[in-house]
């Protein structure tokens, strides 16, 4: 999918979860449009790989997934493969639950009141900013790629030529 139908697929749907949960439509985007390279990746409308606990009472499906750990007790509903890595922890490539969604609005609106509701992420919605949103969101350790932050203002600047003037 290009950048461009990304957007028109998809900014109305982030418009409406910016006014359910307080994150920039703009910071919206640019996550999903990371976490599914672009929309391409993204089964159920899962949009941000939240997985579903035991709170989660919505739709859930089983995905295939990697996860590091440093022992070999963890359990998962299914173990693919556990492989030693030569740092000492363990890769698993397991199949866990995750959120699943019946389109791209509740999947966006969910995650928005996912961060609202974790109080490590509180600064980020001091502002409207779609770029300092993220920098906030970067500095809470958000993700573990150093660079997350940069990389999503970039993705905001390439999503800024297509707003409507």
């Amino acid at each position: 999918m290009t950048k461009e139908l990304f957007f028109k697929m998809y900014y109305r749907d982030a418009l409406k979860a910016e006014r359910t949960s307080g994150r920039p439509a703009l910071a919206v985007l640019a996550q999903a449009a990371l976490e599914t390279g672009w929309g391409e990746h993204a089964p159920g409308n899962m949009f941000f790989g939240i997985k579903a606990g035991k709170g989660w009472t919505g739709k859930r499906q089983l995905i295939t997934t990697t996860e590091i750990h440093s022992t070999r007790t963890v359990r998962y509903p299914e173990i693919i493969s556990i492989t030693q890595r030569p740092d000492g922890k363990f890769k698993y490539r397991v199949k866990d639950w995750f959120r699943a969604y019946d389109n791209a609005e509740e999947s966006f609106t969910d995650h928005g009141l996912f961060l609202r509701n974790n109080p490590r992420y509180a600064a980020a919605f001091k502002t409207t900013d779609p770029r300092t949103f993220v920098e906030a969101l970067g500095a809470a350790g958000y993700a573990t790629d150093p660079n997350y932050a940069s990389t999503l203002k970039s993705i905001i600047g390439s999503l800024e030529q297509y707003m409507p003037k």
